[in-house]
């Protein structure tokens, strides 16, 4: 049941203390103490109804843009309630921003984490205990520390509340075990007298996920305040980019001044060092003219002293640019980010959502740039595999644990484990409940029924990353797609009008060419196919028109992409089981504009190419030269204007020829098995003839044929030019 209210009111300072602000829920007293603490003239859009809430003692949960305001709907509450916030933060760089800005307000602040002396957390506890502190600033894990509870339990809490609160569920993008016990302790705190109402809060939360932190934190009837996830001031750029040549595009694109402060996020430790060191010896002056750019990694294998300098500088405007890895961004508060550019694929869409949310919160217009390519996904199985263990590790772990509390290090060795095995095993076995870790008793045994929840997900991990590579592959309005995935269906409708896809003519990154009268041809013939259908498969629809596979399927898609820019076709993601696979395509419907287009401008119709040259560098992404095939290519253009002519490339056939294109059809064949995907999407018929007429000895050759860009280079390039190769010899 809903607690009580509790009637506020505000009641005389004594001499020895500061006045504390006590008030009714709808009271106009919020908004004076907003002024008069804050120096804020009014609340910004829903604050004052959370605020509201919070102070009359509701449990709540709050999902806000990152930059809407979240901090506020925790911190005036706390002060009008009187008593001394518990405020749980997941970063050390976070409640040390949050508390170093509350200090400077002038009121009473105290934190404890792992990075202070024991001295200072000694004398917080004090404090708290006292009753003179308004903050009280902790990490999860401190609730494991035995006693600690019972001393929370001793003073009077205002209220509870969580920041970054995805990190309870195991559904988020950023599961983090000790949250996830939060809700064994908030009872306990709760029942000692206290009615202090949880406040979790986070920028990112899909439905599973808002429902999965109620039920883990115990909430008791909790107000939902779900919040707009549209941001329209973030211009939002796709482009397929191979590795080596993201560093030079990174370089350029942050060489103007006006595209920085800037983050980028790198998908590795090691990534990050090297990109922050480019950018650093970079001269943007070839370029652009302007000062050189000054940049910093940020990741957790730096010392604290150093990520604290790295944050700090760029925090105060003396570091133009961060590469970091995940480890950097909560809680910065740093209106004037201008440009977000993920350096490589992020693990979930609510990941991606969160970091590039930390652009314009001055409401200024921003750009963000997500490259990708087949590499990435690599990475990306490599990190799963490394955070979810075999199941076989989780059983050994379980199998030496019994009822008796065991130290850790009894344990390890009588684990066939190595100790990193055996960590991460121990981690993800304690998370599923086969394994109970009490801090200085030890580590006894859970549960039998882990496994079945530990499959589950692992699973949903890798079906998250399944879903950023669809993120990539949509050609939708980018700011719909992220709208529609949190949940908000019916916003999700109205485009963003700013991203790659809604204006590609004012991409900066991705290069566009206008359609060739022989592409404009063909787009003709796909909309007389669709007529008085309901819709029609993406593959079907080609073969129809394309019988011999004069076109690649990626040249198809290409320009059924273009028609989805121009209006004339929708289409969705769909999928179906056959044999126990569940096979995805792609449902193409025309639309009433499409229908009543006859005869169109070759200019109404732009078709992604590419990355503009200006990027690509010295050593930049190979170019492919334009090759003739049944749509014809004609000039490229970006927002810049035309770049350059198409090549024809002619086709010989040979017994050499012939015995080549067979090996190749061979391993195409074994690749499509191992893949579970059709031969055609390894490679067509069409382009293996021109590879075994070709002969390439390069990536840079491999790039030359139809039918194979940077993302078949990097996941086949190898294995063709050994097959090639071979043959020569």
């Amino acid at each position: 049941m809903l607690r009580r209210r509790r009637r506020f009111v505000l009641d005389r300072p004594s001499k020895n203390c500061d006045p504390v602000l006590t008030i009714h829920s709808n009271s106009s007293a919020l908004g004076d103490l907003l002024k008069s603490v804050f120096g804020f003239d009014g609340f910004r859009a829903n604050q004052r109804e959370v605020c509201e809430a919070a102070v009359a003692g509701h449990d709540l949960l709050l999902v806000m843009p990152t930059g809407a305001g979240k901090s506020l709907c925790y911190q005036l509450p706390a002060i009008a309630r009187g008593g001394t916030a518990l405020v749980i933060s997941p970063l050390i760089a976070l409640m040390e921003d949050q508390a170093a800005k509350l200090t400077g307000m002038g009121l009473r602040v105290a934190r404890i984490h792992s990075g202070l002396e024991r001295s200072v957390a000694r004398q917080a506890c004090v404090d708290y205990l006292q009753g003179s502190l308004q903050f009280l600033f902790i990490a999860p894990e401190r609730l494991r520390v035995s006693g600690f509870p019972e001393m929370l339990r001793k003073g009077k809490l205002a209220l509870i509340a969580i920041d970054e609160a995805h990190c309870i569920s195991q559904w988020g993008h950023d599961f983090r075990p000790d949250y996830r016990m939060l809700g064994q302790y908030l009872p306990a705190l709760r029942d000692a007298g206290s009615e202090a109402p949880v406040l979790a809060m986070t920028a990112t939360a899909t439905p599973s996920v808002q429902a999965d932190i109620v039920a883990q934190l115990g909430m008791i009837e909790p107000a939902l305040f779900i919040h707009g996830f549209r941001r329209d001031n973030l211009a939002i750029e796709v482009v397929e980019l191979a590795t080596p040549q993201r560093g030079a595009a990174i370089a350029r694109l942050l060489a103007k001044p006006e595209r920085r402060p800037a983050i980028v996020y790198a998908t590795s430790r090691k990534q990050a060092e090297v990109l922050a060191g480019e950018l650093s010896q970079s001269q943007p002056g070839n370029v652009h003219r302007g000062r050189g750019i000054s940049a910093a990694p940020y990741h957790a294998g730096l010392d604290a002293e150093k990520r604290d300098r790295v944050q700090t500088a760029f925090q105060a405007g003396s570091l133009d640019v961060v590469v970091a890895t995940i480890a950097f961004g909560m809680g910065i508060d740093k209106a004037d980010i201008r440009t977000v550019i993920h350096a490589g694929l992020p693990a979930t869409l609510e990941g991606f959502y969160q970091e590039i949310g930390r652009a314009g919160r001055d409401g200024a217009m921003s750009r963000t740039f997500l490259m990708h390519s087949y590499a990435d996904q690599r990475t990306h199985d490599f990190f799963l595999n490394r955070d979810y263990p075999p199941i076989e590790h989780l059983s050994e772990v379980f199998r030496v644990v019994d009822d008796q509390p065991r130290d850790v290090e009894e344990l390890r060795e009588r684990a066939k484990l190595s100790d990193e095995e055996f960590d991460r095993a121990l981690e993800k076995l304690e998370i599923h409940g086969g394994a109970r870790v009490d801090f200085g008793v030890g580590i006894t045994r859970g549960g039998p029924d882990w496994k079945k929840t530990y499959r589950v997900q692992a699973q949903y991990r890798a079906d998250q990353f399944a879903k950023v590579l669809r993120f990539t592959e949509q050609n939708e309005c980018r700011m719909s797609a992220l709208v529609r995935h949190f949940g908000d269906v019916e916003d999700a409708g109205r485009p963003c009008g700013v991203c790659d896809v809604c204006d590609p003519a004012g991409a900066v990154l991705r290069l566009f060419r206008r359609a060739s009268l022989a592409e404009m041809a063909l787009v003709e013939k796909i909309v007389e196919e669709l007529r008085g259908v309901e819709y029609k498969a993406s593959g079907t629809l080609q073969r129809s028109l394309d019988a011999v596979g004069r076109m690649s399927r990626d040249d198809f898609e290409k320009i059924l992409n273009a028609m989805v820019q121009a209006g004339m076709v929708e289409i969705e993601n769909a999928e179906f089981e056959k044999d126990g696979q569940v096979l995805r395509f792609r449902k193409v419907r025309l639309t009433k504009r499409g229908a009543a287009m006859r005869g169109m401008a070759v200019e109404a119709l732009l078709i992604g190419d590419g990355i503009v040259e200006e990027f690509g560098g010295s050593g930049g992404s190979p170019r492919r030269s334009r090759k003739s095939n049944s749509a014809g290519r004609d000039e490229q253009v970006s927002a810049g204007g035309v770049k350059r002519q198409a090549t024809a490339r002619p086709i010989r056939s040979s017994a050499e020829c012939e015995a080549l294109a067979a090996r190749i059809k061979d391993w195409r064949g074994e690749e499509s098995k191992r893949l579970r995907m059709p031969a055609y999407m390894v490679l067509h018929d069409r382009t293996i003839t021109v590879l075994a007429q070709a002969r390439p000895k390069t990536p840079r050759e491999l790039l030359e044929i139809d039918g194979i860009g940077p993302m078949k280079v990097e996941r086949f390039g190898q294995e063709l030019l050994r097959i090639c190769a071979e043959e020569q010899t």
